[in-house]
């Protein structure tokens, strides 16, 4: 069982890799640990896994052939060998292409991701704030995902998170861009992907109220002088009326 899942995840690895595919920009550049803690075994039981919080704790770089840690204390609780893990993965690669053939080399389902924008926090025009682009259900876990300010490429103020894995084997990312709210500019965020036909826009541009118009202005006015006015005389008129009753009830007096 625990070698079948490392031969899973290297396979899941090279497939992302090998994977062929019409959009030639979007590459891999890494493979890397998400929401597990990988380590290596000497025994005869090989590498074996187990959960982490979900968060990523290291990725290899496959250029470097070196292990890149994402906070560097992780690298006192525990270890990993890149060279070992890439032999481990020539065993895989070699298991992938005896798959391969006996599938008649069926290419694997792309899913389609789902593409969702929102503001950090609640805009308010010239406070600084952060907009979110959320990609949620992509496989295999290989995309592009860059912002537009007015139909105009974005580069700064923009960051992301690395891949996070999901029960469902596929993959969530975000992108973050700052940003400084104005009824001049609106957004959109451009995912790429292999499981959409072409690049996906998804917009987003601050809810500001429409100012009202004079003509607005002046009947608004009219009718809250008009409401005033009629608040008047009724009361006056109940005014009157109880003055009436009141002087009818001194004069009957006693009987």
């Amino acid at each position: 069982m625990t070698l079948n899942r490392a031969l899973i995840w290297g396979t899941l690895a090279l497939t992302t890799m090998m994977s062929p595919c019409g959009c030639e920009d979007i590459v891999a550049d890494h493979v890397a640990a998400y929401g597990i803690n990988v380590y290596q075994s000497y025994g005869p039981s090989g590498q074996f896994t187990h959960e982490f919080d979900g968060d990523e704790e290291f990725y290899v770089d496959l250029q470097k052939r070196e292990t890149v840690w994402q906070l560097p204390m992780f690298s006192e609780f525990t270890s990993f060998d890149p060279q070992r893990a890439l032999a481990n993965m020539g065993v895989a690669k070699h298991n992938l292409d005896v798959l391969i053939k006996r599938s008649n080399s069926t290419a694997a389902t792309n899913k389609v991701p789902e593409v969702t924008v929102f503001p950090k926090s609640p805009v308010t025009l010239g406070q600084p704030n952060t907009l979110l682009c959320a990609v949620d259900n992509i496989f295999p876990p290989v995309v592009n995902i860059t912002w537009l300010s007015n139909g105009q490429s974005v580069t700064k103020g923009v960051s992301e998170t690395s891949f996070l894995s999901k029960n469902d084997d596929s993959f969530l990312k975000i992108s973050y861009l700052t940003f400084l709210p104005s009824e001049d500019e609106v957004y959109d965020c451009r995912v790429e992907h292999w499981g959409l036909d072409g690049p996906l826009l998804r917009h987003w541009e601050p809810d500001v109220p429409a100012p009202m118009s004079e003509l607005t202005e002046t009947v608004v006015c009219a009718l809250g002088l008009a409401v005033g006015l009629v608040g008047i005389v009724v009361g006056t008129v109940f005014i009157i009326q109880g003055l009436r009753s009141g002087g009818a009830s001194r004069q009957q007096g006693p009987l």
